[in-house]
């Protein structure tokens, strides 16, 4: 299945810093198309991160809007080249996958990831019965091919952790997360000891929120916080039901008080590694 380019985080990204540019050199967009020979329209959709600009062009509107900062341009034009950087993902289509695919490149881009899971073990440590057994109940009308295509996608992006480099993971599970039988008993006690295992790499810290801490900060549910670097912002995502959220730069502000209110609720790490292998033993 070939990707088909679309709005993404990148292009949006990159039109709204151009238009920022623009807007602060009190040029039009007329005036910036013709300075690179394109219509005013085509301009607006590149600044509405509709659609792609290509290097060449992003350097020509640096050279009119008058920046000659070097870091600046280096930045603008290292998030050009990205905007046609293809990764495994770009075989999987926007139609069935949406969101996902901005949530894959991110994962792939960010220097470290922060993670609250109130409900099921993180998609990137979930085993293939547990990851199936969590795809088939969130959509029961899905088609099984489409199911199938979730679940390779699934797999696919947890190549990311044997990568080099690769972001560090720091991951805080609600106790609940280790008690729902998800799959059954076997499937529990596979997915526990695999959590179990992971927590014991060096790149990523997992603690359990016990339910002896009472309330925590995110009753609402579960979201990650990707630290990226430049020129990326920051960026935080949830899921919902009307679809996946991302919130940029300022607006992640909240979710990182969130984060910080629920590690002083969790566990230590070593002792959360012990809650765990407790936990399998149980459906084992």
């Amino acid at each position: 299945m070939a990707g088909r380019r679309g709005p993404t985080l990148r292009t949006q990204w990159l039109g709204k810093q151009l238009r920022e540019l623009r807007e602060a050199a009190k040029l039009t967009l007329r005036d910036a198309g013709e300075y690179i020979q394109r219509d005013p329209a085509t301009i607006s959709r590149i600044e509405g991160g509709l659609v792609p600009a290509r290097t060449p062009d992003v350097i020509a509107l640096l050279n009119l809007y008058g920046i000659n900062d070097e870091s600046k341009r280096e930045g603008m034009e290292r998030l050009s080249r990205e905007v046609w950087h293809t990764g495994w993902w770009d075989g999987y289509t926007p139609e069935a996958l949406g969101g996902m695919l901005d949530r894959a490149w991110l994962e792939s881009r960010a220097e470290r990831i922060r993670v609250f899971e109130p409900m099921v073990i993180p998609g990137l440590f979930q085993t293939r019965a547990y990851a199936s057994a969590v795809i088939t109940t969130t959509d029961v009308d899905a088609h099984p091919e489409r199911i199938q295509q979730w679940l390779e996608f699934r797999m696919a992006r947890q190549r990311m952790l044997e990568s080099d480099p690769h972001p560090r993971l720091e991951i805080i599970l609600d106790e609940s997360v280790l008690h729902r039988a998800i799959g059954g008993a076997r499937v529990m006690f596979a997915q526990l000891r695999r959590l179990a295992a992971v927590s014991e790499r060096p790149d990523v810290t997992v603690r359990i929120i016990p339910f002896s801490a009472g309330a925590h900060a995110s009753p609402e549910g579960g979201f990650q916080i990707f630290d990226m670097p430049d020129p990326y912002p920051d960026v935080a995502y949830a899921e919902t039901r009307g679809g996946a959220l991302y919130a940029e730069a300022d607006n992640t502000r909240k979710f990182m008080q969130a984060y910080d209110s629920l590690h002083t609720k969790a566990l230590p790490p070593v002792e959360s590694g012990n809650f765990i292998r407790n936990a399998a033993r149980r459906f084992g």
